[in-house]
């Protein structure tokens, strides 16, 4: 499973390169609404280690609590990508408007201290970041590490690669692709709860015919998943395709998805259908579902992801 497994290990105490507590904007964690903001605030703790306050809703409409009262997974791993954005941003001083190009993306929660409760979690989440490569005086590409804490005790780890392009770069490498994708589904989605929904408007996948295949759905008017205009589909989006692809594969009561390791080998482009498969990988242990989902597009792969976890009703 993913590297995200191995533990990290605990913070020390801050040395002289400790810096005081900083306030966060949206903009920072590329948000358009507060809503979808988790960061409320930074310190730096060394030189390429961050100490990011956050704070996970209790009742957002997406990223709603899964299999009874736990934070859903893929909101704790909105949580560290918007930790590590922010971290740039502010701890290395990449400037407003670059993009960030996730290669990949690993995490594991723990699922004993990520009960809901009916209110707001606060969170520490801890940012190393490492094998940074330089360029005018700005990082361009970096690995980050995660370790999230609640209460002191350890909920979930995670590691990604990611590389940083200023928009005019950006541009010329996304050649004719329009600057804002816009894309309305005119089928119907599947079924919301053998999705692992609660609402049509989230199901992200429709029907081909096949038990084992969907047509990815995209909607760019949904208020979470497209928060700005944007040339291609979103990577939470994929996330969000994988976990309801691996829930139909499941079957009933689906995979609540506590581990993951993803790859993103391309963009996936508006216009042209992305087909997403789901298998399910034997030899798990008994409490586990492990499901393969892999996403395809003009006959190339756009990314490729293993989801483990629990039945949502187990």
């Amino acid at each position: 499973m993913p590297e995200a497994a191995v533990l990290i290990d605990p913070v020390p105490a801050m040395d002289s390169e400790a810096e005081v507590v900083h306030s966060v904007g949206i903009d920072m964690v590329h948000r358009t609404r507060p809503e979808d903001a988790f960061p409320r605030n930074w310190v730096r703790l060394a030189h390429d280690r961050f100490s990011v306050a956050a704070v996970l809703p209790h009742d957002h409409p997406f990223f709603a609590p899964v299999s009874g009262d736990l934070h859903d997974p893929l909101l704790v791993a909105e949580a560290m990508r918007q930790a590590a954005m922010l971290s740039f941003h502010a701890g290395y001083g990449v400037p407003l408007g670059y993009h960030f190009l996730m290669a990949d993306l690993d995490y594991v929660c723990h699922q004993e201290h990520l009960g809901v409760g009916g209110v707001p979690t606060e969170l520490d989440v801890e940012v190393f970041c490492s094998d940074l490569k330089w360029r005018g005086g700005l990082p361009v590409q970096g690995r980050v590490g995660w370790a999230v804490y609640r209460g002191g005790e350890l909920a979930a780890t995670g590691t990604g690669a990611t590389r940083f392009t200023n928009p005019k770069v950006y541009r010329r490498m996304r050649g004719d692709a329009p600057a804002e994708g816009i894309s309305i589904p005119e089928v119907a989605p599947v079924s919301a709860a053998r999705a692992g929904r609660s609402r049509a408007e989230d199901v992200v996948l429709s029907e081909t015919g096949r038990d084992d295949l969907w047509e990815l759905r995209v909607d760019t008017r949904h208020p979470t998943l497209f928060q700005r205009p944007n040339d291609h589909v979103p990577g939470m989006l994929l996330l969000e395709a994988a976990r309801q692809a691996a829930c139909l594969a499941a079957g009933p009561g689906g995979v609540v998805p506590v581990e993951a390791s993803t790859r993103f080998h391309r963009y996936a482009e508006f216009g042209s259908p992305c087909w997403i498969g789901a298998v399910v990988v034997p030899g798990t242990a008994e409490d586990t579902v492990t499901v393969r989902v892999t996403g395809h597009q003009d006959d190339e792969r756009v990314f490729s992801t293993v989801l483990s976890g629990p039945r949502a009703d187990g």
